[in-house]
């Protein structure tokens, strides 16, 4: 078995999935990155944080295949015989910024960004849950989003996928102890995703505007996500079923 305790963080090619892997293969962890279709650029995150004292793997997985979530557990255990936390981080959504333009989405919208976005850390707890509760300081980890909170946010399916995924962290942390839930909520991340989604001329403004008009003047950067993903994990040891709201005090204006 490892002497390293042993992370999974879904969607890790990029982003806070990519931060939050190269801050814990930092502080020696191992820890396996999936993604669902850019393994190229999943396995550069790998090499760049694997070092001399820990590990890091890309496996292509997508979290809404139950198959898939079962298969990238069974390789954590099959190379380093543990699973100490897992981070829910793949998502995905469809852009449609207006949420009153319902002929925007339809049901198929739906289910395939709830496949992703509930059902697949569903799907992911269910699959590692028996090799948590070995570890001495089991954790769950959902990326949720202010959107989840708010009712804002890339589309109306987008937000009320990220509700549903706060929800199913109040009751995983409720039933699944000694394994801790919690859920981050990130609001405006600065990075690719953001900026292909919105076009960057909304996107340079949405930053200005966080900028200019929230308590703390700043924006989410993947890094400082992932810097509350790792408190949660490393050191919070009393903390489950909390939504933890990381938006520079965005939301307050809301």
């Amino acid at each position: 078995m490892s002497d390293n305790p042993v992370a999974i963080v879904t969607g890790g090619s990029r982003g806070v999935g990519a931060a939050t892997a190269k801050m814990l293969s930092e502080n020696g962890w191992n820890v396996i990155i999936t993604c669902s279709s850019s393994i190229e650029e999943a396995e550069n995150v790998a090499s760049l944080c694997s070092n001399k004292t820990a590990e890091v793997i890309a496996i292509q997985a997508d979290v809404s295949d139950n198959t898939d979530c079962i298969a990238t557990v069974n390789k954590a255990i099959e190379k380093w015989e543990r699973v100490d936390a897992l981070i829910n981080n793949a998502g995905t959504t469809k852009f449609v910024w207006d949420h009153s333009d319902l002929n925007g989405l339809d049901a198929a919208d739906f289910q395939y960004i709830y496949g992703v976005n509930v059902i697949g850390p569903f799907q992911m707890v269910k699959a590692a849950k028996e090799k948590l509760l070995k570890s001495e300081n089991p954790c769950v980890v959902n990326v949720s989003s202010i959107a989840g909170l708010k009712g804002i946010g890339s589309s109306l399916a987008y937000a009320s996928s990220k509700g549903a995924l706060n929800t199913m962290t109040l009751s995983m942390a409720r039933n699944l102890g000694p394994i801790r839930v919690n859920a981050v909520c990130p609001g405006f991340i600065e990075g690719e995703w953001l900026k292909n989604g919105m076009g960057s001329e909304m996107y340079e403004a949405v930053k200005l505007r966080v900028q200019t008009t929230t308590p703390l003047k700043k924006t989410c950067t993947p890094e400082s996500v992932a810097e509350v993903i790792v408190n949660l994990i490393e050191k919070s040891e009393l903390m489950t079923g909390q939504l933890i709201t990381v938006d520079g005090g965005a939301s307050l204006n809301l």
